[in-house]
């Protein structure tokens, strides 16, 4: 079986918790390579809002890349992989994103994916928005990126923060085509 190669950036924006879900799903898969990116500002925010380890969204990993380090495999072109996917997506990343700004190695991979036509899967958790971040949206989404806020649905009938954050996680897998039973889908 053929895996997809999967990057999994984490900016400094307030949601963890999803990007948690996300690694949770995709780690130790046979038909995922996760690649993960965590920004400085991430690992403040993970350790002020959450109770996880630090080491929680890098285990099962491929890879664990830093921040800083714009040599790594995801900043370049010719490394190809399945998709991209920052979640949470800060402002300032949609900022660096929508501009392609490449300061960092998050910044640097999501440029290299949208110039490569490969998929890219924002996910802000950012409220209310200005007129700024519907721009930057609108300017990733017109760049080929696919702006998925982490709204979860309640036709599910969540109970937990897992069955809310488990259906953010599982719309984002839809995105890229991985199979998933992270929610109930409306009609079953």
């Amino acid at each position: 079986m053929d895996s997809k190669r999967i990057i999994l950036a984490v900016s400094g924006a307030s949601g963890t918790l999803y990007a948690a879900a996300l690694a949770d799903a995709l780690a130790g898969r046979d038909d995922v390579e996760l690649h993960v990116i965590i920004s400085d500002a991430a690992r403040k925010v993970m350790d002020l809002e959450t109770d996880l380890a630090p080491d929680a969204l890098e285990r099962g990993a491929t890879a664990v890349y830093a921040p800083d380090d714009i040599a790594a495999l995801p900043a370049s072109g010719s490394w190809k992989h399945d998709g991209m996917i920052i979640c949470p997506c800060s402002m300032a990343t949609l900022s660096a994103v929508a501009t392609g700004f490449g300061h960092t190695l998050i910044h640097r991979a999501a440029d290299v994916t949208l110039k490569e036509r490969r998929k890219l899967v924002l996910v802000p958790r950012e409220t209310p928005l200005s007129v700024i971040h519907l721009q930057n949206m609108l300017t990733a989404t017109r760049a080929g990126a696919v702006v998925l806020p982490a709204s979860p649905g309640f036709y599910q009938r969540p109970a937990t923060i897992a069955d809310l954050t488990g259906q953010v996680a599982g719309k984002v897998l839809d995105q890229l085509d991985i199979p998933h039973s992270l929610f109930r889908r409306w009609g079953d």
